[in-house]
């Protein structure tokens, strides 16, 4: 027998007279406007390229758009503080002179959220959870928007290929957790602009059974009452599902379908995909699933 899913509670994200209500899962689109993206690669580097892919995921029913200027995943390059803002301030100028769908910007880079904001982003994704770069907790505060805070078994943004072991991975989410909203609540970031997210993949460890336990598992990371945001979109622990071979980046979407469905079914409040059209049949049918209703065409 299936258990009876998670229903979301009724929360909303502010970000400056803006507001998104995450009462049901909210899909973000993943867009990295770098060259050595581990799934994109630099098939969005170029500006034109960029928006285009950005209007595209918006047409697919993206809620939430998150754009990258610096790739987080092992052997990835540095990237200098005016690189990186060349490579998201234009593209969140012209979607946000376009549209006013919910726009992040994926960085640890304290100026380079701040410049990102006053362009017309809505929040900061931070990879490191204020980790990276001491003024970033300021500039949260300051704008007071929404940020979200990812687990990472390394402390910089740049992740490794280490298989950490855990006694309970759970346990030890939990734990940064703790102190990660302890550290942004002191700095003047509100609880209820901060959304949490586990990590996948690399970011746990280069053993694939940590990320399996954590979805598994994931519904106990309601104890913080804040929204969860999973992305497993195409990651490292996906690649050896079946036995005999590993699965390239497009092959692992069928297996990310998978994970995040059990993940929305437990109530997490975003989902983070690559392929919007792929995320948002996804959600729609975990929601029809939920209420027994459907969407019916006119034919």
């Amino acid at each position: 027998m299936i258990s009876a899913p998670f229903e979301l509670p009724s929360r909303t994200l502010y970000s400056r007279g803006k507001k998104l209500k995450l009462d049901r899962p909210c899909l973000m689109g993943i867009l990295n406007s770098t060259p050595d993206s581990f799934s994109d690669g630099s098939s969005f580097f170029k500006l034109e390229d960029a928006l285009s892919q950005a209007r595209k995921m918006i047409d697919e029913g993206a809620d939430w758009l998150d754009f990258g200027g610096e790739s987080s995943g092992p052997e990835s390059a540095d990237v200098s503080l005016d690189e990186e803002l060349q490579r998201v301030i234009p593209l969140i100028q012209s979607i946000r002179g376009e549209s006013d769908i919910w726009i992040s910007v994926d960085t640890w880079k304290a100026e380079v959220a701040r410049q990102s904001l006053e362009a017309g982003a809505d929040a900061v994704n931070d990879v490191t959870a204020l980790r990276g770069d001491a003024k970033m907790a300021k500039v949260i505060s300051e704008y007071q928007v929404p940020v979200i805070l990812m687990f990472s078994k390394d402390d910089t943004a740049r992740t490794t290929r280490l298989q950490s072991d855990y006694e309970d991975v759970l346990d030890t989410l939990k734990s940064f957790f703790r102190e990660r909203l302890r550290y942004a609540e002191s700095q003047g970031i509100r609880k209820k602009q901060i959304v949490l997210d586990p990590g996948m993949g690399l970011f746990i460890s280069g053993k694939a059974k940590y990320s399996f336990e954590v979805i598994r598992r994931i519904s106990e990371l309601h104890s913080f009452n804040l929204p969860l945001l999973l992305g497993p979109s195409r990651k490292s622990f996906l690649a050896e599902v079946t036995q005999a071979r590993s699965l390239n980046l497009s092959e692992r979407d069928i297996p990310g379908a998978a994970v995040s469905s059990i993940a929305l079914w437990q109530g997490i409040a975003v989902l983070r995909f690559h392929e919007v059209e792929q995320g948002r049949l996804l959600i729609d049918t975990i929601e029809a699933l939920k209420s027994g209703a459907v969407y019916k065409n006119s034919r």
